[in-house]
C-alpha cells in the first residue's frame, strides 16, 4: 500500500476520472496486521493511541506529535513529526527505544524493524530493539516487511522482494508500481493505472489481477482488501479468485488483520468489525487520521 497521509487518499478520491489518471502516489507503510488483537489510531492532534483486546477495550495514549503508527505482535512503532522512529516492545505502557532519525517511514514484522530514510536508503534490523541495522537498498520510496520477506518500491516504480536473511538477493516483481503489500506467502502490488495484482506462493509465482480503479491494497492471511477511487471498500476471503464482498462506502482507508476489518471515513470516524465479512461494525474513535491493526 502506500503512510496513510490520508489527505493524499482524500485528494485521490476527489479526482475525477479513473484511478489510472491520478498522479498522486498511493500512501507508504502497511496498516494491516497478521491477526493480532491490537488497534492503533493516530488522531488529528498528532496523538497516537492503542487498545488491546476486544473492540470495546479502553484506549491508551502512547505518544504525541506522531505522523505514523504501526503495530506488529507486541511491538508498537511510531514516527514523530521530527522524523524520529521509536519502537516499544511488551505491554502498552512499555518504554520507548529510539531507533533512528531522518526517517520518513517505519515498518514492523515479528522481530524485524525497518526504516526508510529521507535520502531513500532502506534499513532493516532483526532481533532485539537495539540490534544492528543492515542497509537493504537505495532509491527506495516504500518499504514493507512480512515474516522473512522484505519488499520495496524503488523510485523508478520497480517492486522488488527478497526472502530469507537480511542479505538475501532481491527478485524483481513488477514495474510501474506505486504500492506494495506483503502477507505470509502473498505479495500484492498496486500499479500506476489503478490495477491491484496479487500472487501467492514463491517469489516467481504468477500474478492474478484482483481489481481496477484501486487506490489502496491490503493483505492479511487469506483476505485481500481494496479501496476503490469511489470510496467503496471491498474484501475477499479465500483464494485469489474468490468473490468480493462490499464492506463500506465513503471510506478513505481500509485495514485488515486476521478476522478484523477496519475502515476510516473522511469525517475521521474509525470503525472495526470482527468475524465474518458480514459482521457488524463497531465505532472505535473519532477525529482519526490513520487506523492500524496488529
Amino acid at each position: 500500500m502506500n503512510l496513510k497521509s490520508l489527505s493524499v487518499v482524500a485528494a485521490v478520491l476527489a479526482l475525477s476520472g479513473p484511478a489510472g489518471a491520478a498522479t498522486a502516489n498511493a500512501v507508504p507503510g502497511t496498516v494491516s496486521g497478521d491477526g493480532g488483537n491490537r488497534i492503533g489510531t493516530l488522531r488529528a492532534n498528532g496523538n497516537a493511541y492503542v487498545k488491546e483486546g476486544g473492540l470495546s477495550a479502553p484506549w491508551v495514549l502512547e505518544r504525541a506529535t506522531v505522523k505514523q503508527i504501526t503495530l506488529s505482535g507486541n511491538r508498537i512503532g511510531v514516527l514523530t513529526g521530527a522524523g524520529t522512529a521509536w519502537v516499544k516492545e511488551g505491554g502498552l505502557s512499555a518504554n520507548w527505544v529510539r531507533e533512528a532519525d531522518d526517517v520518513k517511514q517505519i515498518a514492523l514484522s515479528g522481530n524485524r524493524i525497518g526504516v526508510l530514510k529521507d535520502n531513500g536508503e532502506a534499513y532493516v534490523k532483526e532481533g532485539g530493539l537495539s540490534a544492528s541495522w543492515v542497509k537493504e537498498a537505495d532509491k527506495v520510496k516504500e518499504l514493507e516487511l512480512s515474516g522473512n520477506r522484505i519488499g520495496i518500491v524503488k523510485g523508478n516504480g520497480q517492486a522488488h522482494v527478497k526472502e530469507g536473511g537480511l542479505s538475501a538477493n532481491w527478485v524483481k516483481e513488477a514495474d510501474n508500481v506505486i504500492g506494495i503489500d506483503l502477507a505470509g506467502n502473498r505479495i500484492g502490488v498496486l500499479t500506476a493505472n489503478g490495477a491491484a495484482w496479487v500472487k501467492e506462493g514463491g517469489l516467481s509465482a504468477n500474478w492474478v489481477r484482483e481489481a481496477d480503479d484501486v487506490i489502496q491494497l491490503e493483505l492479511s492471511g487469506n483476505r485481500v482488501g481494496v479501496l476503490k477511487d469511489t470510496g467503496d471498500a471491498y474484501v475477499k476471503e479465500g483464494g485469489l479468485s474468490a468473490n468480493w464482498v462490499h464492506e463500506y462506502t465513503h471510506a478513505i482507508q481500509i485495514a485488515l488483520s486476521g478476522k478484523r476489518i477496519g475502515v476510516l471515513k473522511g469525517d475521521g470516524a474509525a470503525r472495526v468489525k470482527e468475524g465474518g465479512l458480514g459482521a457488524s461494525w463497531v465505532l472505535e474513535a473519532d477525529n482519526v487520521t490513520e487506523l492500524a491493526l496488529s
